[in-house]
């Protein structure tokens, strides 16, 4: 009989245990509704230069006024971004960059941003909790995307980014919760406070 009350109290113990890697805080940061770099990538690889236009972005899932993180650029914005040096020459520029600049004020950018992170503490509860432990891993992607239009007509494109995130932080403190308050303690002892 004292057998099957100490199993009775053991099994919720073991079960309160085990579910306590669940109670670790989890996070995440999206902007966008791609799923994938590589959807993102094949959304702005499909506006062909000099044929598609701007409707074509809604069309491949880039809402530029809805679209969070997306910087509207400015003709001057254009300008500085891509023709850094008076060392760079004409024929140096992209048949697209050229006939934006040469546009003058219908000439326009979208410079948009993509990003999807999940940030999760992984280990022990109890270790994680009181401070002697702790394991962050950051998995998802980042993708960026230049467009350049003259009015409606996209005249440029070009991508970029971070296909695979893969981030892992570790901190130990061998005293756990006590392991700040080390220096102030010894501070204060010198000061005789």
């Amino acid at each position: 009989m004292g057998h099957m009350w100490k199993l009775l109290i053991l099994i919720p113990a073991l079960a309160v245990l085990s579910a306590c890697t669940s109670l670790l805080p989890k996070s995440r940061t999206e902007t966008s509704s791609f799923e994938s770099y590589d959807q993102a990538r094949a959304s702005i690889e499909s506006l062909q230069p000099m044929v598609s236009k701007r409707d074509d972005l809604d069309k491949n899932g880039f809402k530029p006024g809805q679209h969070s993180n997306t910087i509207n650029l400015t003709h001057a914005d254009v300008v500085r971004r891509f023709v850094p040096s008076s060392l760079l020459k004409r024929e140096d520029l992209d048949p697209g960059v050229l006939a934006c600049l040469e546009a003058r004020d219908a000439c326009r950018g979208l410079e948009m941003n993509v990003v999807k992170l999940r940030k999760e503490r992984l280990g022990n509860f109890f270790a994680d909790f009181f401070n002697f432990k702790r394991h962050t891993e950051t998995t998802g992607f980042r993708f960026n995307a230049v467009v350049l239009l003259v009015n409606d007509l996209v005249v440029f494109r070009s991508w970029g980014g971070q296909p695979a995130v893969k981030e892992v932080e570790e901190s130990r403190n061998p005293l756990g919760p006590f392991q700040e308050i080390g220096p102030p303690v010894a501070n204060s002892a010198a000061t005789g406070k």
